[in-house]
């Protein structure tokens, strides 16, 4: 039975895997795969050598807390694979764990896939030498990226993005609501702090902060807030308790139904990640905003070079929609920015127009591509 090495380290990942693995058996019923897999891809009959949650860590900080069990991991699941070669390994996103990975087991003869270019776009000191080292091929979401990696005389196939195969080029907001029990009429902002508990630590209560100075300008606005675990639910639902007054205020916790909430709101306020790109897709206003610790912030400012951080806004090669990222991240600015958002029609029109075209640019058959670029080296 031929076998597929491959290795997720987040939620977004696993997603990703999980499709292209559905796409691959299309073709191939026979496929074996192994590796580090999340529960989306278990169902579709991955089996994980270790919990996918290990990998999970993000920011300079955390991962220094966590690198000796990382490096043990990565460790094991190099050796297995070296015991035990498979016939091509597939390696998602998670760059730094699967860069060293990929370079050792491609060094040994095994052909190595990366899929989810890294944002070499972004950074001052591109890791284009060490992609070269550890890639044979590059399955790329976003059409500026292969380009850069010709020019590098890296094999690249451009697969565009998932999610604008997923989700509908004309959101249904009034399907959303309908589900939601929200009035057609109702002022609704869809807030989205993340989906770790480290990053609804640092936005909870600034979100929260930012409802009630909204409205203090509009008083029929309603909050919508999706978390998918039990932990982010409970640091959101403090953070809403330790800023109550006598009123309650208009925010209700959604367990998951992110999408939905987008897709019923008439603007989004969402921490910089893969949510502002499925804002951009549901063709939603928003405003991007992010903190992390201190240092990790400190390490990362000077490493940046774009103007922008959100993927809208690096798609559209401009700033279509405001960021608001450590300390310009104040609930006075927040709210400000939200409310602009939500009543210039202007600027939601040329919103909506720039979404379109970059829902269109990427809705490309993603899985498809993928797998057949992964199956014409198997």
């Amino acid at each position: 039975m031929p076998t597929i090495g491959i290795v997720a380290g987040e939620a977004s990942g696993d997603l990703l895997g999980s499709h292209l693995i559905q796409a691959l058996k299309k073709h191939r019923p026979d496929l074996d795969f192994v590796g580090i897999a999340g529960p989306k891809m278990i169902s579709e009959g991955a089996h994980s050598l270790f919990p996918m949650e290990r990998l999970s860590v993000r920011g300079y900080i955390e991962v220094l807390r966590h690198l000796p069990g990382l490096l043990k991991i990565r460790k094991q699941v190099l050796q297995h694979f070296l015991k035990n070669p498979p016939d091509i390994f597939i390696g998602i996103d998670a760059p730094d764990f699967n860069f060293a990975l990929e370079r050792k087991l491609k060094r040994s003869g095994i052909k190595t896939f990366h899929y989810v270019s890294p944002s070499i776009w972004a950074w001052r000191k591109g890791r284009m030498g060490k992609i070269k080292r550890a890639v044979s091929h590059m399955l790329a979401l976003f059409p500026f990226e292969p380009a850069l990696y010709e020019k590098a005389g890296v094999p690249v196939t451009y697969v565009g993005h998932p999610l604008a195969d997923i989700l509908p080029l004309d959101p249904d907001k009034k399907n959303a609501r309908e589900h939601l029990k929200i009035k057609p009429q109702t002022v609704v902002v869809a807030m989205l702090p993340g989906s770790r508990q480290s990053e609804v630590k640092q936005l909870a209560d600034l979100f929260v902060k930012t409802a009630k100075k909204m409205l203090e300008t509009n008083e029929d606005i309603q909050f919508l807030v999706p978390l998918i675990t039990r932990e982010t639910r409970t640091i959101f639902e403090r953070a809403i308790y330790d800023n109550q007054d006598e009123v309650a205020l208009p925010i209700n916790i959604l367990f998951g139904h992110a999408h939905m909430a987008m897709e019923a709101a008439d603007a989004v306020v969402v921490a910089s990640g893969t949510a502002t790109l499925e804002a951009a897709l549901l063709k939603r206003p928003m405003v991007i905003t992010y903190r992390m610790p201190w240092l990790s912030w400190q390490i990362l400012k000077r490493m940046n070079y774009l103007p922008y951080v959100g993927l809208p806004n690096v798609l559209a090669g401009r700033f279509v929609v405001p960021e608001l990222l450590q300390h310009d991240a104040t609930p006075e600015k927040l709210a400000e920015a939200t409310l602009k958002v939500l009543s210039d029609k202007d600027l939601i029109n040329d919103i909506r127009n720039e979404f379109m075209n970059i829902h269109h640019a990427l809705r490309q058959n993603t899985e498809e591509k993928a797998a057949q670029a992964i199956l014409a080296h198997l």
